[in-house]
């Protein structure tokens, strides 16, 4: 490989390193902005992590049950929680859009 060919190289790979990287900081400041905007996705996902870990927790004791009962009751209990998020954000929502006094120059 003679020196030029591998400048080329180089180059391509600092600028696909560049691009990578401004690509994760958009896709944070995306995340970040959405979570802004309604602030119940994050506190949902996290339930539904928290309920699993949870759940799994709970595995190690489970006693005389079947295997099968602790999946299920997992799945409705982060469902529940999913569910109970999205609901407390469209109330959240309604209530900022609808109901909450606005200001005059907004």
């Amino acid at each position: 490989m003679d020196g030029a060919m591998y400048l080329q190289i180089l180059a391509v790979t600092m600028a696909s390193n560049k691009t990578l990287s401004s690509y994760d900081d958009e896709n944070e400041s995306n995340f970040m902005r959405k979570a802004k905007d309604s602030p119940f996705v994050p506190i949902g996902m996290a339930g539904c992590a928290a309920v699993v870990a949870f759940g799994l927790w709970r595995l190690k004791s489970r006693g005389d049950t079947k295997m099968s009962v602790h999946p299920i009751h997992m799945r409705v209990g982060a469902q529940g929680f999913i569910v109970g998020a999205m609901t407390l954000g469209v109330i959240y929502s309604m209530y900022k859009q609808y109901l909450a006094p606005k200001e005059d120059g907004k």
